[in-house]
């Protein structure tokens, strides 16, 4: 018996929201995506032109809340989170989020989980480029410490917040380099394109202000490195994934996209959340 596709509406036309959008095209997902919105119309626009089955392109966000959409699926930053996902919840829509790191603010996860409870939504948080949350969460009450240490190429992290702050000569570094030490709250904002991992993490362990965060910064770096150390009343779990990066974004891992996909697939078929 076939599934009724669902109606799904997507924030955010660029790297990633483009190839969960021609997943869905391809019948990878089983899904319809009856509507896309960007603040820069022209990469909707772009979008739109690639699909066999062409979306309406909302021209503001209103526009995209009255659609007829069922699940909206945010690819754009952890600033489209705060300002749009508790009006989706309250137009009766399902969420599935990429930029995970704003709900590392408490006050709004909290107001979001509420109004997701009170209309009957689902927040859905695909797990992105790391391994192991499962395992992490089922230890959750008995974890001591968690590291992530996270390193990529500085091509992927130019352009990041942390650079206004520190200075650090990217271009002329020759070996790798640990740029950054902290905890996983101050990490997001710092790095809100590339540590999203260090938010799911967060949520499904030890919280965001116990979370270590290290950033290294390797110029002979071909792949997106997260190494993963939990130790804890239960033993000592370590992962490590050596990630490809997007084709189409240097700052992004492929297994990121992958499992965003993966996640959007399961939300469709009516499955069991990860961070519902």
């Amino acid at each position: 018996m076939n599934r009724k596709r669902r109606r799904v509406g997507l924030i955010g036309c660029g790297a990633i929201g483009s190839e969960i959008a021609v997943a869905i095209d391809s019948s990878r997902v089983n899904a319809e995506l009856v509507v896309v919105y960007d603040v820069y119309r022209e990469r909707a626009d772009a979008l739109a032109n690639r699909l066999n089955t062409r979306p309406v392109i909302a021209d503001n966000i209103d526009a995209l809340l009255a659609s007829d959409a069922e699940l909206i699926v945010e690819a754009a930053s952890q600033q489209a989170v705060r300002d749009h996902a508790k009006s989706i919840v309250e137009h009766k829509k399902d969420l599935m989020l990429m930029s995970v790191g704003a709900l590392l603010d408490d006050a709004f996860y909290a107001e979001l989980h509420s109004l997701l409870e009170m209309y009957g939504r689902r927040l859905y948080l695909p797990t992105g480029a790391i391994a192991g949350i499962d395992a992490i969460r089922s230890v959750k009450h008995m974890l001591k410490e968690v590291t992530i240490t996270t390193t990529k190429h500085p091509r992927a992290l130019m352009g990041t917040p942390f650079f206004k702050e520190h200075r650090v000569n990217l271009k002329g570094l020759k070996k790798a380099k640990v740029i950054y030490r902290g905890y996983a709250r101050e990490a997001v904002r710092l790095f809100p394109a590339n540590v999203n991992v260090a938010a799911i993490l967060s949520l499904a362990g030890i919280g965001a202000d116990r979370t270590m965060v290290r950033i290294v910064v390797d110029p002979r770096a071909k792949r997106n490195i997260h190494e993963i150390h939990a130790r804890g009343e239960f033993g000592e779990l370590y992962f490590k994934v050596n990630n490809i990066p997007s084709p189409n974004n240097p700052k992004t891992s492929y297994l990121a996209v992958l499992s965003a996909i993966e996640c959007l697939g399961r939300a469709c078929n009516d499955m069991i959340s990860i961070g519902t």
